[in-house]
């Protein structure tokens, strides 16, 4: 019963939020000012969901709560298609490909590199999660260095514009970005919905999950696909979003004081969207725009990852 009024309670907190970000200063103008707020806050929704459960999921499969989905490259390759993109084709690349083709070519690429990862890992019966995140890290460095390479021979006002695509933020997204992305969230947190069992015993561990009746195998695919999509689709909508999810998750955690994701998930849901709502307000009526959403989460995110490390080192 308490934790299902502190999840009521916490969206109550949600639903707050929206109204003053929508209405605060806005001097009821349904006309302009309201309609592109609530496209921003389609966005914040869609993205605060994405973040979620992927991270969450995330950490499940690979039994540790310090990584994220970032690990496995998906944020690097994005910034590496923008960075390619801007050096082929140069400040004529958003005319070209308009919003719209930028978005769908950069869930593609993701989705094909996810897939590719996941196919030499797991044919021939191969099944090591552990050897997959280290592929991911080690991609995630390789992209990386290749894109600062690129970004070394774009001219200056061409990489002002690539640095808009390296950070979070809410203003780049078209209504028809919107209805794409919360479609393939939908379907991909329906996916989940569907697996809330399994996710709880694949909490258990490898052994343990495959004793209880679980395909570990097939249902590690399922998720990592899963959580492809949802990446793709929040980072492609927002940005890159850094350490967003190691804060989110693990306050998850500690609010939810359950493992089970039927708690964690919607839990979660609402964390993210606060962060986002918070930092955006933070942005627009403090800040004055002089700062971006990306930068405020990464660093409140960055400070917590870093204290997370140093407890845990003590701890261990």
């Amino acid at each position: 019963m308490r934790r299902g009024v502190k999840q009521w309670t916490l969206w109550l907190a949600v639903a707050v939020l929206a109204a003053a970000f929508l209405l605060l200063g806005a001097n009821l103008d349904f006309d302009y000012i309201i309609p592109k707020r609530l496209a921003r806050l389609a966005a914040i929704a869609i993205g605060g969901v994405c973040v979620a459960v992927s991270s969450i999921v995330f950490q499940t499969i690979a039994g540790n709560r310090i990584l994220t989905p970032a690990v496995m490259g998906y944020e690097a390759v994005y910034l590496l298609l923008q960075s390619l993109l801007i050096l082929v084709m140069g400040m004529h690349s958003l005319v070209l490909l308009g919003q719209n083709g930028n978005f769908v070519l950069s869930i593609a690429l993701m989705l094909a590199y996810s897939w590719a990862i996941h196919y030499w890992l797991f044919r021939d019966g191969k099944n090591n999660v552990y050897f997959l995140l280290l592929l991911g890290f080690v991609l995630t460095m390789v992209i990386g260095t290749f894109t600062q390479f690129i970004q070394l021979r774009i001219s200056p006002g061409e990489f002002a514009i690539l640095q808009g695509f390296s950070q979070a933020s809410f203003n780049k997204a078209q209504p028809g970005q919107l209805l794409y992305s919360a479609l393939l969230a939908g379907v991909a947190c329906v996916a989940v919905a569907k697996t809330l069992p399994a996710l709880d015993v694949l909490a258990l561990g490898r052994e343990q999950a495959m004793s209880l009746g679980i395909d570990y195998r097939r249902m590690v695919q399922l998720q990592l696909a899963l959580i492809a999509v949802l990446v793709a689709v929040s980072t492609s909508l927002l940005g890159p979003t850094a350490f967003m999810g190691i804060f989110v998750a693990n306050t998850t955690y500690a609010l939810a004081r359950t493992g089970r994701h039927r708690a964690t998930l919607p839990l979660g849901c609402a964390i993210a969207i606060a962060i986002f709502l918070v930092a955006q307000l933070l942005v627009e009526h403090v800040f004055n725009y002089r700062t971006t959403v990306g930068i405020l989460v990464n660093l409140v995110c960055g400070a917590y990852f870093l204290a997370l490390m140093v407890r845990t080192r003590g701890t261990a």
